[in-house]
């Protein structure tokens, strides 16, 4: 018995017919005979996917129990026993009911599959886990349940369920998708046109290179070679030599016209030593990416054939600027495009000029030439005494360690220069006749060739291995730099731009670097290092682009070709840095506005049901008060006076939390501080509670400090954490406030024997709106204000209002008054 087919309908997001789908299939596939079973549905109360069931059979599901909650899952076992030709098992991303044998629905379907029963089942694209994190990006919604795509591309056929972002809002406000009280808030945050386009790009991109595979596999079958014009590819044969970056952008223009992919490919040698690939190939690779393309390598000895064959490998075009008669030749039918190469291309602009990299600095080559003249004259000086001890040979062995000497500190430049004048010296102090330039030994005309010969020799090996050093020390400054910068280490937090604009003039030695942007027709300086920056892209040695208009400027050491590498990459993260920064405001600014879309959801739920209710009963007090049909005694009518007094109360205490949140959220609360006793903030609090205040019993230990506050904000501050308990404690029950003395701060207590707040509310207990279970119509803080602008107040006068349970039960809220200085 083989293995089951599995059939996947894949959505961009709920409520695009997944599941009619793969009903309306299941029927017809029944109706053509076929034993079709469902396994397990969802219609998610559809009225239209319920209708689809009609006549199909269906496995009964099971019932699991998991910590006193039942759970409806498939029963696994039951449709294996029942053994149908065709099972339908809709979300396959399902995570099963801890305990069963498998922990995912896509594990199940896999049982079946290998027990030979076909699957038709359903997902989405947001659940895939290659796509995970960028549907959170996109919708800001996390998807904890995943499928691994290994698995999904295993499906023998997988169906786009389509639909446009309009026609799915169109659904989902017509209620065919969820229910009506859950419409508004998925069309205002899930359902946006943008999330939906951007899930149905993903899903459309997805299947696409699902049906490029399909493709490719079905050529390997059957032995096809030539190229079908499917899917434009340009291929670029990259050298890393200037004018490729002129190659990729003209392929990216041709590729961008046919909607095709742009590949680009270096052929690497099989002797890398002899054939090193040039300087500008990374930048190459940077850009390419920049273009939206991707990058291949491939070795072969034969550059041309290895081109033509990575070509055919990719069904593609290419193009190419050298070894262009081999490539046509072995083409065959893949069209190849040469390009004429542009005037050489800086990667950066202003690019430094190339120079050879100096082996010592200019103050050890002024010593050199120093001792190259006065120092070798004065050796000559010092040894002339002794030429008939030491004779010519042991004269220039002599001169030769002053050369030496002149090449270690000074470099080749002045060491050649040194070793004409010891050879002068040599012939002038040292052979017959002395004192003269002339020389009648042959054999000392030998002697001082041959120490010219030998100090030229020496001078060269010394300077290529000072340069050597050089190199490498170069090499491991720009790996530290490369290292540092690939670990994150300056691109962390809000200070990354001025962070890598001072490592970039520590690592060049440079007198200034600045980061410009223009502004009213000048320059702005964003980030700088150093004290002499530019203040101009003109004043500026070398500068190279960055982002959204911003230059990056230089001045100071003279920067050569062999900077340009390490040059890029700084500038390369420099971008990185400037978009992190863009992506963080852009976030901050989403949150913002979702915390005020969220508030103003909330003020209007508030509104609607605590403002309409005193409305009510005023209406209602009124309108029996104004009813000529009926007499009322004047009991009776001062109850409705006062049915409307207190609910006038009720209301003006509702708009002034209201203003109070308002004036907080703005900053606009003005505070005047002055020193009070603690005792008549604390009675003037309860004051304001009319008759509810009878229940609250105060206890102030003696002789308390003054307070510095404002005494209007931390009256009503108090105000409302005492109506708080009073409103949660039981009848007959006190709530005790005291007040003790510490360090810095006076403590109030308000102490009530309520219910209490449950441990998963705290964190919102202070949060607007938070009405944390409270009943209809509990006191002027049923929209969930009261805490929130007593918190408020206490922070803007410089205390704080906390929380703790009182022991027995209930709440304990504690305000920290600040002291006034003695």
């Amino acid at each position: 018995m083989g293995r089951g087919r599995l059939r996947i309908y894949l959505g961009a997001a709920p409520g695009v017919g997944k599941t009619y789908a793969m009903l309306d299939e299941g029927w017809r596939r029944l109706h053509r005979g076929t034993d079709v079973v469902i396994g397990y549905v969802e219609p998610h109360n559809r009225p239209k996917t319920v209708s689809q069931v009609r006549d199909l059979e269906v496995v009964p599901r099971m019932e699991v129990d998991y910590r006193g909650q039942v759970f409806e899952e498939m029963d696994l076992d039951g449709v294996l026993a029942r053994h149908p030709a065709v099972a339908l098992v809709d979300e396959l991303a399902h995570t099963n009911v801890p305990g069963l044998r498998n922990q995912k629905r896509w594990q199940d379907i896999d049982e079946l599959l290998d027990a030979g029963i076909d699957v038709i089942s359903t997902l989405n694209i947001q659940h895939l886990a290659s796509l995970n994190d960028v549907v959170e990006r996109v919708t800001g919604v996390t998807q904890r349940e995943t499928v691994p795509d290994a698995w999904v591309r295993t499906a023998d056929q997988i169906e786009l369920v389509d639909m446009h972002p309009e026609a799915l809002r169109r659904r989902m406000a017509h209620g065919n998708i969820y229910a009506p009280d859950k419409v508004d808030a998925a069309l205002a945050h899930y359902f946006r046109v943008g999330n939906l386009s951007a899930l149905r790009e993903l899903a459309l991109l997805w299947v696409a290179d699902r049906v490029d595979e399909e493709l490719a596999d079905y050529r390997d079958r059957h032995g096809i070679t030539q190229p079908w014009e499917t899917k434009e590819r340009v291929v670029v044969a990259l050298t890393g030599a200037p004018g490729g970056e002129h190659l990729l952008r003209r392929a990216a223009r041709m590729a961008a016209r046919v909607n095709g992919e742009v590949i680009g490919v270096h052929v690497r040698p099989l002797d890398p030593f002899t054939h090193p690939a040039a300087d500008g190939l990374d930048e190459q690779r940077e850009l390419l990416g920049q273009l939206g393309g991707r990058y291949a390598e491939v070795t072969g000895a034969d550059v041309a054939g290895a081109l033509v064959s990575f070509a055919r490998a990719e069904n593609a075009q290419l193009l190419h600027g050298s070894v262009i008669n081999s490539v046509v030749r072995d083409a065959g039918p893949i069209d190849v495009h040469v390009i004429s190469g542009p005037e050489a291309e800086a990667p950066l602009p202003a690019s430094p000029r190339p120079h050879r990299p100096a082996t010592v600095a200019p103050r050890r080559r002024q010593l050199g030439w120093a001792l190259a003249t006065v120092g070798m004259i004065g050796l000559g000086a010092a040894l002339s005494p002794l030429r008939s001890s030491l004779e010519l040979p042991g004269a220039l062995l002599c001169l030769l360690l002053g050369v030496i000497g002149v090449a270690v500190i000074g470099g080749l430049v002045p060491a050649i220069a040194a070793t004409i004048i010891a050879s002068l010296i040599g012939d002038f102090a040292f052979t017959t006749p002395y004192n003269t330039l002339r020389m009648n030994r042959p054999v000392q005309i030998a002697d001082v060739g041959v120490f010219f010969i030998a100090a030229v020799i020496v001078s060269v090996l010394v300077d290529r291995l000072a340069r050597r050093g050089l190199q490498v020390a170069r090499a491991q400054a720009e790996a530290e730099a490369l290292a540092r910068l690939a670990g994150g280490s300056v691109l962390a937090g809000p200070n990354a731009l001025p962070e890598l604009v001072a490592e970039l003039r520590r690592t060049f030695d440079l007198d200034g670097v600045g980061v410009l942007a223009p502004e009213r027709g000048s320059w702005r300086v964003v980030a700088a290092a150093g004290a002499h920056v530019p203040t101009t892209p003109e004043d500026a040695p070398f500068s190279a682009e960055l982002d959204e208009g911003t230059v990056l400027v230089l001045a100071g050491s003279d920067l050569g070709a062999e900077d340009i590498r390490l040059l890029g990459a700084f500038v390369a993260q420099l971008r990185q840095a400037q978009e992190h920064l863009r992506l963080e405001a852009e976030a901050a600014a989403a949150v913002e506005l979702a915390e005020a879309n969220s508030l103003r959801g909330a003020l209007l739920a508030a509104v609607s049901h605590d403002l309409r209710t005193p409305l009510a009963s005023i209406k209602a007090a009124a309108t029996s008060l104004l009813s000529p049909e009926v007499h009322w005694d004047e009991d009776e009518a001062k109850g409705f006076a006062e049915t409307i007094n207190a609910e006038s109360d009720r209301l003006t205490q509702l708009v002034s939390n209201l203003l109070d949140m308002s004036r907080l959220r703005t900053g606009a609360v003005p505070i005047t501080l002055r020193a009070i006793t603690i005792d008549d903030a604390l009675y003037d609090a309860v004051a304001t509670l009319g008759s509810e205040g009878s229940v609250v019993v105060i206890d102030v230990a003696e002789a308390l400090p003054p307070v510095l506050v404002d005494p209007g904000l931390l009256e009503r501050a108090l105000a409302n954490v005492m109506d708080n308990a009073v409103t949660w404690s039981p009848p007959g029950r006190a709530v005790r406030v005291e007040a003790l003395a510490s360090d810095n701060c006076v403590e109030v207590r308000v102490i009530d024997q309520g219910p209490g707040i449950p441990r998963d509310q705290r964190d919102r207990l202070f949060e607007p709106f938070q009405r944390l279970g409270d009943r209809a119509g509990a006191g002027p803080h049923g929209v969930g204000l009261g805490l929130a602008v007593a918190r408020g107040f206490m922070r803007a006068i410089g205390g704080d209002l906390g929380y703790e349970d009182t022991p027995g039960g209930g709440a304990t809220f504690v305000l920290t008054v600040p002291r006034a200085d003695p």
